[in-house]
């Protein structure tokens, strides 16, 4: 049998019996020496400021700089594979990649502190006993704390295209707020974890429609904290379901949940999952277009990015939720489909990557059908998340 179409099998099996230990250890080599031959990619094209890779262009891998909001991904991924096999060298790797991100503590001028950061050194510090990288990270919710309006409510996303927007807010924004919830936990600073809440809250004020899905983009009055615009900039229009967009939602208030264990954020998870779930195929394990509600439906582009991260978000709501049983079937399934060798790379191909067809902002016609660093992230996460429920289970 071919051995791609054999890890489809391994997915779906997993969490069912020890007899599967063979099969997971397959898919976890597999993997393992994909991120072996993105490694050696990625150093031989690395110079002192490209540093981590993103996503393929031309045929070729774009590596991009620290400022990148992409540029933590890949230090993670190393941290991840640490965790899987516990080899060491994985460890020193990975500690090459996530150390020149150091300087992004102070940059003040983005939101995604949180996925540059907490996804390098907030992986970094579950494995080594560094005091510096506690601090590297306390001083980063700092940096991001700075861009929270008391007016509006939020954090501010972005600060470039001002003439389309005075206060934008984006729902990606909910994926950086765990770094200031650590941060509160770590310092004590209560100030981290009331700007957290109240982003979220103000999101759920604004962000979403009456159906549960949401805007991408929502613009403030920074002087009274009205809402003067509501946008799908990445989506195919303003009322449609950025697939990605979705997933951000979803895996946002789930984690709100389990760092404030507040049931208004377990209660908006649920609902942004059921969302999800009544989309076509997405309980059987489809992948979703990039945009949910795209018009070249079945032509579209797929977004292997929302699937895993629907995946992994779905994981760890299922172990809140009464729906544990649904979560945990749908997320196998989308498990099971992005480890066909449709989704799953062959060694020694995809520049790299581990996951193929990703779409990163097809109105902008910027990567499409693509791989993308950070769908490598939460398939690997959820394959974590996946063997934690197994051996819970056991």
């Amino acid at each position: 049998m071919n051995k791609l179409i054999t890890l489809l099998f391994l997915i779906l099996s997993l969490g069912c019996s020890n007899q599967q230990t063979g099969e997971e250890d397959r898919i976890i080599k597999h993997l393992e020496s994909q991120l072996d031959y993105a490694v050696k990619n990625a150093e031989l094209l690395a110079t002192s400021e490209l540093i981590s890779p993103r996503t393929s262009e031309n045929g070729k891998l774009k590596l991009v700089k620290t400022r990148d909001w992409t540029s933590g991904f890949f230090s993670g991924n190393l941290w991840m594979m640490y965790e899987l096999t516990g080899d060491e060298k994985w460890k020193e790797t990975a500690l090459k990649f996530t150390l020149p991100l150091e300087q992004e503590k102070w940059n003040g001028n983005t939101h995604d502190m949180g996925f540059k950061m907490y996804c390098s050194f907030g992986q970094a510090i579950k494995y080594t006993d560094n005091p510096e990288y506690r601090e590297i990270l306390i001083q980063s919710a700092k940096t991001l704390s700075t861009r929270f309006n008391p007016v509006v409510g939020c954090i501010r996303s972005w600060d470039h295209n001002s003439d389309k927007w005075d206060y934008p807010v984006i729902i990606d924004n909910m994926m950086n707020l765990e770094l200031l919830l650590w941060a509160a936990k770590e310092t004590g600073n209560e100030n981290f974890k009331e700007i957290a809440i109240k982003h979220a809250e103000t999101t759920i004020k604004n962000h979403f429609r009456d159906n549960y899905s949401s805007y991408h983009v929502i613009d403030y009055n920074p002087q009274t904290g009205e809402v003067q615009h509501k946008n799908t900039h990445q989506g195919y229009a303003d009322e449609s379901a950025w697939s990605r967009g979705q997933a951000w939602g979803l895996y946002g208030f789930t984690m709100l949940y389990r760092e404030t264990g507040n049931d208004e954020f377990l209660g908006q998870a649920e609902r942004i999952a059921d969302f999800i779930l009544s989309q076509p195929g997405i309980k059987q394990g489809e992948i979703p277009y990039w945009d949910f509600d795209a018009p070249g439906i079945p032509e579209e582009p797929l977004d292997a990015s929302a699937g895993a991260i629907i995946a992994s978000a779905l994981f760890e709501l299922s172990t809140f939720s009464d729906k544990q049983r649904e979560y945990v079937s749908v997320a196998r399934n989308l498990l099971a489909t992005l480890s066909t060798d449709k989704f799953l790379a062959p060694v020694g191909e995809n520049e790299g990557f581990l996951l193929k067809h990703s779409t990163g902002h097809k109105p902008h016609d910027s990567e499409i059908d693509e791989p993308l660093v950070y769908a490598d992230y939460y398939f690997l996460e959820a394959i974590i998340r996946n063997r934690a429920l197994k051996t819970k289970d056991e």
